[in-house]
């Protein structure tokens, strides 16, 4: 007497409309990553090999000729720290990323570090990776 079933279930597993997913997605995430520039200024930037992961909400930067940015709007060091007091609009969740070209004398880098300590904001100082 023969207790088999005629119907056989297959156990393989199509993988071409994974792998078409993968490189959809692969093309997506390549095409969005070149439209993104995080520093507008051309600043080379010290390296590091320590991550920081502050939430960014005002950059200040400084060029290798000593002039002064917030995001990409030039500032003198004397309305510096009026208009981070009014960017941080008196929160002390406020994080400033301070970014200097590694050209720059520690003086102008110390001078803006002492304007945000005495506002009582947090400061990171941004590299780039190793």
């Amino acid at each position: 007497m023969n207790l088999r079933s005629r119907n056989k279930v297959s156990a393989n597993f199509n993988m071409s409309s994974m792998t078409d997913l993968i490189f959809l997605l692969l093309i997506f995430f390549m095409l969005t990553s070149t439209l993104v520039s995080p520093n507008v200024l051309k600043l080379f930037l010290p390296s590091s090999s320590s991550k920081t992961l502050a939430k960014q909400s005002i950059s200040v930067s400084i060029d290798k000729d000593a002039q002064y940015y917030i995001d990409k709007d030039p500032v003198s060091l004397d309305a510096l720290p009026a208009r981070l007091k009014a960017l941080s609009s008196g929160t002390d969740e406020t994080t400033i990323v301070l970014n200097a070209d590694k050209e720059v004398a520690i003086d102008h880098v110390v001078q803006v570090m002492d304007i945000a300590n005495n506002l009582n904001l947090k400061m990171v100082l941004a590299t780039s990776p190793k």
